[in-house]
């Protein structure tokens, strides 16, 4: 199975990139299933119902969230009527929606897509992160009651992505950070057969603050004051993310590759 994974959406431009781009890309790359988190689509906070109706239509199976998963009020709504949208397992008990479905791809095959939020350096403490996705890999193991297993780590602290990502080795077959806006050069395949990636990075203007304008982050940074509302930047939007090719008879990868297209940043592609 091919299995594309983008990071973080930010904002208008990176919205409009998608809708742009991505059919081609699951064309041109053969494409079996395509997630992509959009908790800073709308405005750089959170995802309205509209908006993730725009990524889904652009060739998204499912769209994940995070910490920000309900800034946009109308998430609280839209989720409970959207399957194909997935908020952290770990979140509070009493959020609508869930942190773990299983999906079909175009051919019946099963994938399994879950989310969880880290605790280190996070505004609240969520839920245990390790207990919560360990209880959703059990329900569905690879080679048995899925083909394919993705989970989104959404986290902070670069080290608990790792951990979480070698907890999750053998049972998921991509299991891949988000939240810092920055792709990582780690890349791999672990000891059980989970394809692994620190970050994926965003989908946005790299010429930017993690995809705000530069100019309020940076009066913050130097005075420790703010005038202005931080902006998504709205410039030339590389698509970051994570490509993944999996055996469906275990589940386990056989290709890993980190990916980046169009924008600012040194370009790689599967092909």
């Amino acid at each position: 199975m091919k299995i594309l994974f983008l990071g973080d959406v930010m904002g208008r431009a990176a919205r409009a990139a998608i809708a742009a781009r991505l059919p081609k890309i699951r064309e041109d790359w053969g494409l079996d299933f395509v997630v992509v988190n959009g908790e800073n689509a709308s405005g750089g906070m959170g995802l309205t119902g509209d908006h993730a109706k725009l990524l889904l239509e652009a060739g998204a199976d499912v769209v994940t969230l995070g910490d920000h998963a309900f800034d946009q009020k109308d998430m609280m709504r839209f989720i409970e009527t959207e399957p194909r949208i997935i908020r952290p397992v770990n979140y509070a008990k009493e959020a609508p929606g869930k942190g773990a479905r299983v999906f079909s791809d175009r051919r019946g095959r099963k994938v399994l897509v879950a989310q969880v939020l880290g605790n280190v350096f996070m505004k609240r403490a969520f839920d245990d992160p390790f207990s919560a996705i360990e209880t959703e890999l059990k329900r569905f193991p690879l080679g048995g009651a899925v083909q394919a297993a993705l989970v989104d780590i959404h986290c902070e602290a670069t080290s608990e992505k790792m951990a979480l990502g070698h907890w999750c080795d053998g049972r998921a077959s991509v299991a891949v950070g988000t939240h810092t806006h920055v792709p990582t050069g780690d890349a791999q395949i672990l000891e059980g057969g989970t394809a692994y990636l620190t970050d994926a990075g965003m989908c946005g203007d790299y010429n930017s603050v993690i995809g705000m304008e530069k100019a309020e982050p940076m009066r913050r940074f130097v005075t420790g004051m703010a005038r202005d509302r931080f902006s998504p930047a709205r410039g030339e939007v590389t698509l970051c993310g994570f490509y993944v090719e999996t055996d469906d008879r275990t589940g386990r990868a056989k290709r890993a590759e980190a990916i980046r297209v169009g924008g600012r940043l040194a370009q790689v592609s599967p092909l």
